[in-house]
């Protein structure tokens, strides 16, 4: 089971952390809201491998069977490595060679605030916070707390779902009769 787990939750944190850095070379290009699309996207093709570590083993290790609660904690432990990896990776990318991204990130809330037509007080609030925000997110324990929290609720609703989806219990003797 370990092996499984290692082996899914490392390709998933590859990939997710792979297209991560991929996607933040274009970010400029496609804007704020298309890069969180496409962030998030590559969040649900990276955790696709939750469905697949969970198949595998179920196929190779469990006979063709797996149980509800069982096939949950080799996706959650999938989840958790590919999270971390995840983690891992924007923790370097951020403070060694991002460390202008939240004063662009506030700047672009900034000015979508501006065009939306917000008015002064609530930019001036808006700039406030995100201020407060950039102090504690130079903290890499908040830094990372808040980075987990990013690809962990979709990693949680995709292993919730496989678990459902690939769970097979063995057919019972008296099943077999009728």
């Amino acid at each position: 089971m370990k092996k499984t787990i290692l082996t899914f939750g490392l390709i998933s944190g590859a990939v997710s952390a792979g297209l991560m850095i991929a996607s933040l070379l274009f970010s400029d290009r496609i804007g704020m809201d298309h890069s969180l699309f496409l962030g998030y996207t590559i969040l649900v093709l990276s955790f696709l491998m939750v469905y697949f570590g969970i198949r595998s083993y179920r196929d190779n290790f469990g006979g063709g069977n797996i149980t509800f609660g069982k096939a949950f904690v080799i996706g959650l432990s999938i989840t958790l490595i590919s999270c971390v990896c995840y983690v891992v990776a924007w923790e370097i990318l951020y403070f060694k060679f991002m460390p202008d991204f939240m004063d662009k990130y506030g700047a672009q809330i900034l000015q979508k605030m501006q065009a939306s037509g917000a008015s002064a007080a609530a930019i001036q609030a808006k700039a406030k916070e995100l201020a407060d925000f950039k102090v504690k997110y130079r903290n890499p324990l908040f830094n990372s707390a808040m980075t987990f929290l990013e690809p962990f609720p979709v990693g949680l609703v995709i292993t919730l779902a496989s678990a459902l989806i690939l769970r097979r219990q063995p057919k019972t003797q008296t099943a077999a009769m009728m």
